[in-house]
């Protein structure tokens, strides 16, 4: 079996990813690989990877400050991270969270946030959670030229509203509304949504309805592409186990057993050796 990865290059004439290009990839139906990213030397590692867009994600609130939920997070501390990420890569797009508190129920708030992202770190686009209550925000955003993705089904900046982590749209009710924001969103001029721990059904009914590219997790594997949190990815992280984490290595231990070896040569001063020293 080939163990060659298949980019998207080998398929379109690709040297950066742009939106257009998820535009094109839907069209041609190659999956979208996303996965997030807070720091230049990850960034580095999963751009030359192949990866076609690092998310810049406000889950930097749980995996790197250690919070509970992604509430906490601050426009500047997302602003520099996405520096960080963005100084790591020269292929992938780089889309940037908005963070609670930056946006919601004021475009023109949400047009200052977005213009601080863009000029301050240099991101490709901006993420927003939400529907029917975030289009006048995607439209002036648009306005400025800033690329806009959406997010829908299980948003976590309104987790206190959900009240759980549970699927989402499970009922009529909310899956219809979600087909209706999705369309909203569309129509106001997103370039692609994710769409969140919602059944896979729905995600693929969704999918198919809509123009541009849909970006799952925990949404089944009928969405245009697919993304994870990174540090749940490789294993980083390992107290947080949904059905639809997959776990690439389990870089914990490695980690873990890697720092005991160097313990352990310090103590008995095998470590530096004369080959190491000046």
């Amino acid at each position: 079996m080939s163990t060659r990865i298949r980019t998207v290059s080998d398929v379109l004439d690709v040297k950066r990813i742009t939106t257009q290009t998820l535009q094109e990839m839907k069209v041609a139906g190659i999956p979208v690989a996303m996965l997030t990213a807070y720091d230049f030397t990850s960034a580095r590692i999963l751009d030359g990877a192949g990866i076609d867009v690092l998310l810049v994600g406000d889950s930097a609130s749980n995996v790197m400050a250690g919070h509970e939920t992604t509430l906490p997070i601050t426009l500047e501390q997302m602003i520099y991270h996405a520096q960080c990420v963005v100084r790591g890569v020269q292929r992938a797009l780089v889309v940037v969270d908005l963070p609670f508190g930056s946006f919601q129920g004021n475009s023109r708030k949400a047009l200052a946030s977005g213009i601080r992202v863009m000029k301050e770190s240099g991101a490709h686009a901006v993420k927003l959670e939400g529907g029917q209550t975030i289009v006048p925000s995607v439209e002036r955003l648009l306005e400025a030229g800033i690329p806009v993705m959406g997010h829908l089904g299980l948003t976590p900046q309104s987790i206190y509203r959900f009240g759980t982590y549970k699927v989402r749209a499970e009922e009529d009710d909310e899956a219809d509304r979600l087909r209706e924001d999705a369309i909203l969103l569309e129509r106001a001029g997103c370039f692609a949504i994710v769409l969140e721990k919602i059944p896979a059904a729905l995600a693929t009914e969704v999918s198919r309805s809509l123009s541009i590219p849909t970006i799952g997790i925990g949404a089944g594997g009928g969405c245009d592409g697919q993304v994870l949190v990174t540090h749940d990815a490789l294993g980083l992280s390992t107290d947080f186990n949904p059905r639809f984490v997959r776990r690439y290595a389990h870089l914990d231990r490695a980690i873990a057993e890697s720092v005991q070896r160097y313990i352990e040569d310090v103590r008995d001063r095998a470590f530096p050796t004369d080959e190491e020293s000046y």
